[in-house]
């Protein structure tokens, strides 16, 4: 079957359908468009030659992942970036993007920021008016790319610093996944043996007529306060993690405690003030490089860093920048950086090279974030099967011991 796309110009606000329908010569042809309504596209669909035989609305969250992600905002800036690079149009450029994203959430966005640009607004505003999405930083950087009139430029660093970040977010999630899936498995496996296993080894001893082992009784009687408070267990626990996420994105106070601690945890916690750093460092190389004034740039790299206590640690830093201290001395009063890093900073301020510079760091940490996962992986994965191994053998034992006990005494 043909694939078949067109798009509708408009001042107003444009909806995805997708079509099916037949072409001048029979053929099946279908495709996704976005049109002002079903009038106009299948208008549209007729000039193209195109017998509309069936037209359905696409809503914001139908699709494979209605929600518009990070990951699509990067895809985004690197499809922007290229197409005007290419010397194609950005109202047109916006155009093709939005008709050919997959998803229709995406195809929204991209579309209700096109016709703001054709009604006249610049795309650092259009861009603005959709915050969950844009954050100040992008929009920053795109505003001082439209009035240095090297837009294509600007993007293209949008775009780089968009993958990278998200890269280093995925690692870090990664490397947070693991021990969460211990847990949770374990807990699992744990919960099915006592409920279902334990209960019939149980029956089984009550037949013995002799005292069972100490560990043995006491796994019985877990498995017995389990069956009965088992439903208010789950219940406690699921209002305590409901609880924990509600308060987590309310309390600045209680995240800034969370994310302290949790730059403390061994393994994890290296990988994530690791993660931090790099980017810090990509960000400021990117604001820097965007020619941002170094105080105005610190300010958006706060919020960059993914961490309450190093978005705090550079607030004080642009303070102290903003009163004409080095970046350095500021860096190196925070106690966060290491040495390293505050060195090539140093080197970069000197030269006039800090967006090199910071960059440089930027890829140094991120590869070491990508290998510090990758070790963690390959060290958890056995982990994890001693974890269950133990748990499981531990009730398994519990259960056997008075059959060895019994076949000793026989």
């Amino acid at each position: 079957m043909a694939q078949a796309s067109t798009a509708i110009r408009s001042t107003q606000r444009d909806v995805p359908f997708s079509w099916e329908g037949r072409d001048r010569k029979g053929q099946k042809v279908k495709g996704r468009t976005v049109a002002q309504n079903e009038q106009a596209l299948r208008g549209e669909l007729r000039r193209q030659g195109i017998a509309a035989t069936r037209i359905r609305k696409q809503s914001q969250r139908s699709g494979p992942g209605g929600k518009v992600d990070a990951g699509d905002i990067a895809i985004f800036s690197r499809q922007l970036a290229t197409m005007l690079g290419a010397g194609i149009p950005l109202v047109q450029a916006f155009e093709i993007i939005g008709a050919g994203h997959e998803k229709p959430a995406m195809q929204k966005l991209i579309l209700e920021i096109k016709s703001d640009i054709e009604g006249g607004t610049s795309l650092h505003e259009s861009l603005a008016k959709h915050p969950l999405h844009f954050d100040d930083l992008y929009v920053n950087l795109t505003e001082a790319g439209e009035q240095a009139g090297a837009l294509e430029s600007l993007l293209d660093k949008i775009a780089t610093y968009k993958e990278k970040t998200e890269a280093i977010k995925k690692k870090v999630k990664k490397a947070l996944f693991y021990p969460a899936a211990v847990l949770v498995v374990a807990l699992i496996v744990t919960m099915i043996l006592l409920i279902f296993v334990i209960p019939q080894f149980e029956s089984l001893f009550k037949g013995f007529g002799a005292d069972l082992p100490a560990f043995t009784q006491a796994v019985i009687n877990l498995s017995k306060f389990v069956q009965s408070y088992g439903a208010y267990i789950i219940i406690v626990l699921g209002a305590g993690v409901y609880f924990f996420a509600y308060t987590y994105k309310r309390s600045r106070k209680m995240r800034e405690t969370m994310d302290r601690l949790s730059l403390k945890v061994p393994i994890i916690g290296p990988i994530l003030n690791k993660a931090a750093i790099a980017r810090f460092a990509r960000t400021l190389s990117t604001m820097f490089a965007a020619g941002v004034p170094l105080v105005e740039a610190l300010e958006s790299v706060a919020g960059a860093t993914g961490n309450i206590v190093y978005e705090d640690a550079v607030m004080k830093m642009r303070d102290e920048v903003a009163t004409g201290q080095r970046l350095q001395r500021a860096m190196e009063n925070t106690g966060l950086f290491p040495n390293m890093v505050v060195q090539m900073i140093a080197v970069g301020e000197e030269s006039g090279s800090l967006d090199s510079m910071s960059g440089k760091v930027a890829g140094f940490y991120e590869e070491d974030v990508d290998n510090a996962v990758d070790s963690m992986s390959s060290l958890l994965e056995p982990l994890i099967m001693a974890i269950l191994g133990v748990l499981v053998g531990s009730l398994v034992i519990a259960m056997y011991l008075p059959i060895f006990k019994l076949g000793s005494v026989v």
